[in-house]
């Protein structure tokens, strides 16, 4: 299999947080919410951001509003059902861009829209010149397309190609596909059609970053994203974990984005919805650049590469050496006693160890515990 090089500056993020992210369980984003999520995540650098449907509520439709008429750089977009009426309001309300769907999968055409796939080719045509026609970058995606006869979602996009939109969606819509499911559907849909290709991949199976991934890699040109990965049931790619796999890739690939801006973007968002962010997020969690074990602390004291594929310091975080716990090693005690600026010796610097693990054996301890030790064994440097 010959995969693509993701080309630096060549893909885009659609950040979807105020639209996906509004199905998120308990999730009730004020205007003011949405005003402010919204800047920081333009002072980030995303190139689109997709709102909810202004048909889907009257605060949705002042939302679309509100943010097309802010300073930004990113270019706004609203999600909308391949219907006349729901982008003529979309246009009304001041968008660059209108995302459109509709479902190709057996299930939806039977127990959602009822189409057949020669209406939903005749709709989404009708859709599509109309955005044209008001100047309006147009998506058009088959929703359930994992799902969905191969032939069928082909000769959609085809003709979908050929009517003139500015990229055809592949929506992973319930979290079935693998990266190689992922690869060769939009590998050949590359050869197919010569418009840009985004991908929507949801986490149920948790492969939506790895897809996500597979996806660019395979010639996609746009990723939807959310932040935290937030969105229906188990949410979609989140933004700072595709970009902790971008970074490792390829740094260049994510250098135009203000990454010490992530750990902000993603504690506001986290805040709004009165959540944690998940200890064992890529970057920003709180575990992420914690070390422990006395090998690997040692090895990270001489050189942090040996177990850190990601620098903090372009993320604007901080490594952590844990030494309050039965593992420690030596070396973790020495670094910890030369940042309170204690001298030991080697003779000392066992004997530090050895309490602290002693101590760690029987009961849960702290880094205070720890400097306690240190103080009792060995006065300070004088200056």
């Amino acid at each position: 299999m010959h995969r693509r090089e993701i080309p630096a500056g060549g893909f885009h993020f659609i950040d979807s947080t105020l639209r996906e992210g509004e199905q998120f369980r308990g999730t009730h984003f004020t205007l003011e919410d949405k005003r402010e999520i919204a800047a920081l995540l333009d002072q980030f650098g995303v190139e689109y951001m997709e709102l909810s449907t202004p048909i889907a509520s009257p605060q949705s439709a002042k939302a679309v509003r509100a943010i097309a008429d802010m300073p930004r750089r990113f270019k706004l977009l609203t999600h909308i059902r391949a219907n006349l009426d729901d982008a003529k309001l979309a246009v009304d309300c001041g968008i660059d861009g209108a995302d459109v769907y509709i479902g190709t999968s057996n299930y939806m055409r039977e127990y959602s829209h009822g189409k057949s796939l020669e209406q939903v080719i005749e709709i989404g045509q009708e859709v599509i010149a109309f955005l044209r026609a008001n100047k309006v970058e147009t998506r058009f995606s088959t929703e359930d397309t994992f799902r969905s006869n191969f032939a069928d979602v082909m000769t959609v996009y085809r003709a979908m190609d050929l009517a003139g939109v500015d990229r055809v969606g592949v929506a992973d819509t319930v979290g079935i596909a693998d990266p190689l499911q992922t690869y060769n559907l939009i590998s050949n849909l590359r050869d197919v059609v010569g418009c840009d290709i985004e991908f929507h991949g949801h986490n149920d199976s948790s492969c939506a970053v790895a897809n996500a991934f597979s996806a660019l890699q395979a010639g996609a040109t746009h990723i939807d994203t959310t932040v935290l990965g937030i969105g229906e049931r188990n949410g979609i790619t989140a933004m700072g974990a595709l970009i902790a796999r971008l970074y490792t890739y390829d740094r260049a690939l994510v250098e135009k984005y203000d990454l010490p801006l992530l750990a902000e973007i993603e504690g506001l968002v986290a805040e709004k919805l009165g959540i944690d962010i998940p200890f064992n997020t890529p970057i920003t969690g709180a575990v992420a650049f914690h070390h422990k074990a006395g090998v690997h602390t040692k090895a990270v004291l001489n050189n942090p590469v040996t177990y850190e594929v990601i620098d903090p310091k372009d993320f604007g975080m901080s490594r952590i050496i844990d030494v309050a716990h039965r593992l420690v090693g030596r070396n973790a005690i020495r670094d910890r006693a030369n940042g309170l600026g204690i001298d030991l010796g080697e003779d000392a610097l066992q004997s530090v160890t050895a309490q602290v693990k002693s101590l760690a054996d029987e009961q849960q301890i702290t880094a205070a515990d720890v400097d306690r030790i240190l103080g009792e064994t060995i006065l300070p440097i004088d200056d």
